[in-house]
């Protein structure tokens, strides 16, 4: 019976963390991207400031072009102005809302940097044990009525907006997230 519970055991752990499926790698790097996945359910307890800023300076070490860093997050707390953005946000959860300057430099796409700069963002809320959900829909809404109550610059665009949050304890990781294409689907080689 002892031997069935740790087996037991060690098959949960191992599918919870992709063992089985051969997705981890022994690198926490990859090992969290391979195992990452866009919570949809959120806990109440806050994220810490403490957490924030680390994963604010992950954003700022994100490449951009001719490294201009033409980019500003905007953290939101604020619960009222969170619903104005996203609705139905659990309490404790922020908002990092990306935006960037445009420029006129050949060579220079503030889109992609931001986007960049969203993802390593992202990538840093999954390592600190944290959810994150990467929106683009409401960057329309939040350009053409909310910049001023964010203090985004009038040359600023929004570009994506991330939710951050604690992740549901009661959400099953593995089944939570969305089945990927094959690789042969997506990768060709020449």
């Amino acid at each position: 019976m002892k031997k069935l519970i740790i087996v037991s055991a060690l098959l949960v752990y191992c599918l919870c963390t992709g063992v089985i499926f051969g997705q981890t790698t022994g690198n926490s790097t990859i090992d969290v991207i391979l195992s990452g996945y866009t919570a949809r359910k959120m806990a109440p307890e806050p994220v810490t400031d403490s957490q924030i800023d680390l994963i604010l300076k992950c954003g700022m070490k994100a490449p951009s072009a001719r490294n201009s860093q033409l980019w500003k997050f905007t953290v939101v707390k604020d619960k009222t102005l969170i619903g104005k953005i996203i609705p139905n946000v659990t309490p404790g959860n922020i908002l990092i809302v990306v935006s960037g300057q445009e420029s006129n430099q050949a060579g220079i796409n503030v889109g992609f940097d931001c986007a960049l700069a969203t993802e390593n963002m992202f990538i840093a809320a999954q390592a600190l044990g944290l959810g994150g959900h990467i929106y683009g829909g409401p960057v329309n809404n939040v350009n053409s009525t909310l910049k001023p109550d964010l203090g985004i610059p009038e040359d600023y665009r929004v570009v994506t907006i991330l939710l951050i949050g604690n992740i549901d304890k009661t959400v099953d990781a593995v089944s939570s997230a969305s089945t990927r294409k094959p690789i042969g689907d997506i990768v060709n080689y020449k």
